[in-house]
């Protein structure tokens, strides 16, 4: 067993998947599709389903992807908490995590906390947390 792939349900999937490209380094796996129709409503329980779909390749990867769903019927919620049960983040893993941040904060996201050293004076491990545009935690790694 592996895993396939990581989805993220958006309220704007081609601005949210924009995003990706542009500031995280992802690049798009195939041409954006439509996904509706009985198989669809079937497979995943949502009546009358109708779904925009945008797979992404992480940067390095093409196993596993990120696949980022805007359903024409959308249930809305207030953001992601870091400490709520469930997906908590994506991580990604970087040269330069404050550069980054600043890519990130000016792209319409948000920072979450404080750069902070995990590691040592001699071997630093910084990680900081943030939210892409739509809400979503982000964990930026730099060794």
């Amino acid at each position: 067993m592996k895993l396939a792939h990581i989805n993220l349900v958006a309220r704007d999937a081609q601005a949210l998947a924009a995003f990706y490209v542009e500031v995280l380094g992802c690049r798009y796996l195939r041409e954006a599709r439509r996904l509706s129709g009985e198989h669809v409503s079937r497979g995943n329980g949502v009546a009358n389903s109708e779904i925009l779909s945008i797979w992404l390749g992480f940067p390095g990867l093409d196993h596993p992807f990120l696949e980022i769903h805007e359903h024409t019927v959308l249930l809305h919620r207030g953001q992601p908490r870091v400490n709520e049960p469930g997906y908590g983040h994506l991580s990604f893993r970087m040269a330069d995590v404050e550069t980054v941040l600043g890519e990130i904060l000016r792209a319409g996201g948000a920072q979450i906390g404080r750069i902070t050293n995990f590691g040592t004076a001699g071997a630093p491990a910084l990680i900081a947390y943030a939210r892409d545009p739509e809400g979503n935690i982000l964990e930026l790694e730099q060794d």
